[in-house]
């Protein structure tokens, strides 16, 4: 079984981890959340041998989405979020860019649904619907690399931000403890800011949702 490789790249005025996933000796890639300049991550990822296959967003604020549609028009890629997050991408308003002088939307090409097993080039991830954050914030899961990107849900020691748009602290908690907290504990969590953590750590260690 081909080992799944995960790569960041760092973008942004809010420094947001980019991901792309993909198949080792494999040249196409799904990159999540593709944060700013969308040309540039193309042309970074083009450099280093990849293409980009498929556009995964956990959330709809400006910060992840910046780069999108540059990152379709030039790899063709379609571009996938939870259904439950449509309005605020098309929305400048609820996704806050209107606000930072940058005005941006993006319409998905695939609503994905939660629970949703997704299959693209040959990796399969679980969509894991993960209100809180906004309203319809998911999460990644791909079992087969023991990872989860978590976008704005799950830091290390913290969690994402409410108090922006269809936020709820409340609904963010239960997402973390009755979703992400039911996989195994040696998940890696790659978030959408800072730096990697596991599921095992979080459940004893984060002071936002440890009981």
């Amino acid at each position: 079984m081909a080992k799944i490789k995960i790569g960041r790249l760092m973008m942004g005025i809010c420094q947001t981890n980019c991901y792309f996933v993909y198949e080792e000796g494999k040249t196409d890639v799904i990159f999540i959340d593709p944060a700013d300049q969308g040309g540039y991550l193309y042309d970074a990822l083009k450099e280093r041998g990849f293409s980009v296959a498929a556009i995964y967003l956990t959330h709809g604020h400006f910060d992840h989405i910046w780069g999108a549609e540059e990152l379709r028009q030039k790899s063709g890629a379609k571009i996938y979020a939870y259904e439950g997050e449509r309005a605020l991408c098309m929305s400048d308003d609820l996704n806050v860019s209107a606000r930072t002088g940058r005005a941006c939307t993006i319409e998905p090409d695939v609503d994905l649904k939660d629970g949703e097993e997704l299959t693209t080039i040959g990796i399969t991830c679980k969509v894991i619907a993960t209100p809180g954050h906004t309203s319809g914030s998911c999460c990644y899961y791909f079992p087969e690399g023991g990872f989860v990107i978590s976008g704005d849900t799950l830091f290390a020691d913290s969690v994402g931000r409410t108090d922006l748009p269809t936020g709820s602290m409340s609904e963010l908690v239960r997402s973390i403890r009755e979703k992400l907290f039911l996989l195994p504990d040696d998940t890696i969590v790659y978030p959408g800011h800072g730096e990697a953590t596991e599921i095992g750590h979080e459940k004893q260690y984060n002071p936002f949702v440890v009981e």
